[in-house]
C-alpha cells in the first residue's frame, strides 16, 4: 500500500527591506548596516533617480509623491513578498508616501532621522537658500581628485532632481500632509534618532511618532544625523528585534 504523499505548504517569500537615502546621498549610504543585517535579511538600497548612478527619467516629477510612486512600483515590481520601507531624513517622507501605494504588501515602516511635521518658515528658507547655493557653485572639480569617492553623490547629483524635492519637502502643504499620512498607517512604525544629531533633534522625531498608531521610538546615544555611516552595528541591533516580531501581511 502506498504511502499517501502530502503537500508541501510553500515557503513565504522573505522580507525585503528598503532603504531610501536622504537628499544628495546615494543608495551606498546603506552599505555597512546592509552588511550588519545579511545574511538574515534581504536588503536592497536603489540610488532613487537622478542620485547616485541613476538618471532622472524625464517624466519623473521632482516631488515626494512622483518618488513615492517610483519607489512603490519598483517594489511591487523586483519582489513578490512582504516588504519594510527604511527612510532616511527626506527619504523618510520618499517613503510614507511610497507606503500609501503598498497595502497589503507593507509590512512596516522605519524612519532614520526623520520627523517634524511642524512648518517653520524661517528655518526652511534658509535650509533651501543655502542647498540652492551649494548646488549652484558645487565644486565638480573635485571628482578628479582621488579619495573623494564620499563626495561623488552630492557634486553629480541631478538639479533638477534635487532642488525640487528641497524645495517641495519644505512648503507648508507637504509638511502638513505628513501627520495626517502618518496616522493613516496600517503597520508598526520604528523611528530612530540621533542624540546628537543636528539636522533633526529627537524631539521632532518623537513628535512626528506620535502620530502613528502603532509606533516605537528609538534614540541613539552618541548618534548623529547618519547613524548607519557612524554605528551601524548599534543601528542594526535597534532595528533586529523589531523586524522579528513585525506580523506579516496575509500572502
Amino acid at each position: 500500500m502506498e504511502t499517501p504523499v502530502r503537500d508541501t505548504p510553500p515557503t513565504p517569500p522573505p522580507v525585503l527591506l528598503v532603504g531610501l537615502h536622504g537628499w544628495l546621498l546615494s543608495g551606498r549610504l546603506w552599505r555597512p548596516l546592509t552588511r550588519e543585517l545579511q545574511p538574515r535579511w534581504q536588503f536592497w538600497a536603489p540610488d532613487l533617480p537622478g542620485f547616485g548612478e541613476t538618471p532622472r527619467p524625464r517624466g519623473l516629477q521632482p516631488s515626494l509623491a512622483s518618488y513615492g510612486a517610483w519607489v512603490a512600483e519598483q517594489c511591487l515590481q523586483r519582489h513578490d513578498g512582504p516588504v519594510v520601507l527604511i527612510g532616511h531624513s527626506l527619504g523618510g517622507s520618499i517613503a510614507l508616501h511610497a507606503a500609501q501605494r503598498l497595502e497589503g504588501r507593507l509590512a512596516g515602516v522605519v524612519q532614520i532621522a526623520a520627523g517634524g511635521g511642524v512648518y517653520q518658515p524661517r528655518p526652511f528658507a534658509r535650509v533651501r537658500r543655502s542647498g540652492c547655493l551649494f548646488l549652484r557653485w558645487r565644486p565638480r572639480w573635485l571628482l578628479g581628485l582621488p579619495g573623494t569617492d564620499g563626495l561623488r553623490s552630492p557634486l553629480l547629483a541631478d538639479l533638477h532632481a534635487a532642488r525640487g524635492l528641497l524645495a517641495c519637502s519644505m512648503r507648508r502643504s507637504a509638511v502638513s500632509a505628513l501627520p495626517r499620512i502618518i496616522s493613516e498607517l496600517q503597520v508598526p512604525s520604528l523611528w530612530v534618532a540621533g542624540s546628537r544629531d543636528g539636522v533633526m533633534a529627537p524631539r521632532y522625531v518623537r513628535h512626528l511618532a506620535g502620530y502613528a498608531r502603532d509606533h516605537q521610538v528609538t534614540v541613539l546615544e552618541g548618534a548623529g544625523h547618519l547613524p548607519m555611516l557612524q554605528m551601524p552595528g548599534r543601528l542594526a541591533e535597534s532595528l533586529s528585534p523589531w523586524l522579528e516580531q513585525l506580523p506579516m501581511p496575509p500572502g
